[in-house]
């Protein structure tokens, strides 16, 4: 059975109730990813979570989250770690979020990788510039190393920069890294208003061109409702946008999207209509509140 493995962080989310309170929730962009995965993919497709946890209650009830949502939790567990957590604020209708991610063991995930669990030739490893950006340097290179060897292997390794600069200690160190997690990728999926604004790209065939130079095979450039651009070796295809009927939550836009193209493609789509359900999905997302969405 071909396998979607998803990697980095899931955190804890407490998000603002109409009571007052908060309730709590699980999510991560690459988490995200795969719980919309799983709700797409058929029973001849395994969608897992590759991360690590610690032995904590909330660590357990991660476990079962990801466990009770069809997904094959491949999680190591730290003693005595825990996970990460955020805290949505809403005023006058706009989100913001504080973050108490330093002792997520998350972090430690590729401590004392090898090989990525569970996967072979055919299979589909998913990682983000935030899987990056919480592991500390030398934990990075090791990673990258062990996505190599996989894709030297025979699977595909797919990477959405998902640019995050307050996680990173520069604009410099942000774009370094971003560019050699692409050289060991197959498929990228940026989206242009990210790359434009820290690699200075003049538009999106800018953003395609800078991805395949440095090795990637599949550029797929997402530009909020705009067109997708679509890279496959030298073509350029633009894939029309879909019309979004309603806009109430762009939380998981991307995260979503990116789960529309990975499972299409799985599927047999061709790359193009693959990108189509991406965007369809995406859609159906940003209609309503929150970063998971029953579809």
């Amino acid at each position: 059975m071909p396998r979607l493995l998803s990697i980095g962080e899931c955190m804890i989310e407490l998000a603002p109730t109409e009571a007052g309170t908060f309730g709590m929730g699980f999510a991560g962009d690459t988490f995200n990813t795969a719980w919309y995965a799983q709700q797409l993919a058929g029973s001849g497709i395994e969608v897992a979570y590759f991360s690590a946890i610690g032995d904590d209650e909330p660590s357990g009830r991660m476990r079962r989250f990801m466990e009770d949502a069809g997904i094959v939790p491949e999680l190591v567990v730290r003693k005595g770690g825990s996970v990460g957590l955020y805290m949505i604020s809403l005023k006058n209708g706009e989100r913001s979020f504080s973050y108490w991610r330093s002792a997520s063991a998350a972090r430690t995930l590729a401590d004392d990788l090898d090989a990525l669990p569970g996967v072979t030739k055919g299979d589909i490893a998913f990682f983000s510039g935030i899987t990056m950006a919480v592991l500390p340097e030398a934990s990075r290179a090791r990673f990258l190393q062990t996505l190599a060897e996989a894709r030297a292997n025979g699977v595909t390794i797919v990477f959405d920069p998902n640019l995050r600069p307050r996680l990173w200690p520069d604009t410099a160190t942000m774009c370094d890294c971003i560019m050699q997690a692409a050289a060991v990728s197959d498929i990228v999926l940026p989206s242009f208003e990210d790359e434009q604004g820290y690699f200075g790209d003049a538009d999106t065939t800018a953003t395609a061109d800078r991805y395949s130079k440095v090795g990637a095979t599949t550029v797929v450039v997402k530009d909020g409702p705009g067109p997708v651009l679509l890279r496959q070796g030298t073509t350029d295809t633009v894939v029309p946008p879909e019309t979004a009927t309603a806009v109430v939550d762009t939380t998981a836009a991307g995260d979503s999207f990116n789960a529309g193209f990975l499972i299409g493609m799985m599927e047999g789509l061709s790359a193009d209509a693959a990108v189509t359900q991406g965007c369809k999905l995406a859609c159906k997302v940003i209609a309503a509140r929150g970063a998971l969405v029953e579809i």
